[in-house]
């Protein structure tokens, strides 16, 4: 399956999550929705390539170990079969009209795979005010100053950190008011 996923997405990682989800959550049910959602989150937090991230995430989920590394040759061999027979074949393959119109043809169909991807994942999630204004910011700052999507992602996770224990630390102010009102 992920031989499959790895063949036919075109685009890079971002690319992916929609067929990754058809195939895992929606057509073998091995996930949940919610599962597969904090799944992107997390390997997003960690570096290297969405797809290898995910896809040995997912492999291990699902297989243990032995699922990991069977996911993550599956999505890269497809790349690197293609990759090899290019430059084996192909000297300048980037030169002949035919592959330049594949890729025009190919880019539209990549950036709605990646729109569908975020308003799915955007639909399914259980928004909080703190997690709307982090992603409102990201934008604004990703939009208009350009600024780094490294330096968002841990703009993004610092703030998250500071929202979690702004919210713990008032949990517990208000549990010890009750406990002393009930003495």
């Amino acid at each position: 399956m992920f031989f499959k996923i790895g063949l036919f997405t075109f685009g890079g990682g971002y690319a992916m999550i929609p067929v990754m989800e058809k195939e895992l959550v929606d057509n073998h049910k091995w996930l949940k929705k919610e599962d597969f959602i904090d799944c992107i989150s997390l390997t997003q937090a960690v570096p290297g390539p969405i797809a290898f991230n995910m896809s040995i995430y997912l492999g291990y989920e699902v297989e243990g170990f032995l699922g990991a590394l069977v996911s993550v040759i599956g999505v890269a061999l497809p790349s690197v079969i293609i990759i090899v027979t290019i430059a084996a074949f192909f000297a300048n393959f980037t030169e002949y009209e035919i592959i330049q119109n594949m890729f025009r043809g190919i880019r539209p169909a990549v950036v709605a795979l990646i729109a569908y991807a975020a308003v799915n994942i955007a639909r399914h999630l259980k928004w909080t005010w703190s997690m709307a204004c982090i992603a409102v910011a990201a934008l604004i700052l990703n939009t208009f100053l350009g600024l780094n999507p490294i330096y968002l992602i841990i703009m993004s996770f610092a703030l998250s950190i500071i929202v979690y224990f702004m919210k713990r630390k008032g949990f517990k102010a208000h549990q010890k008011s009750e406990d002393r009102d009930s003495d």
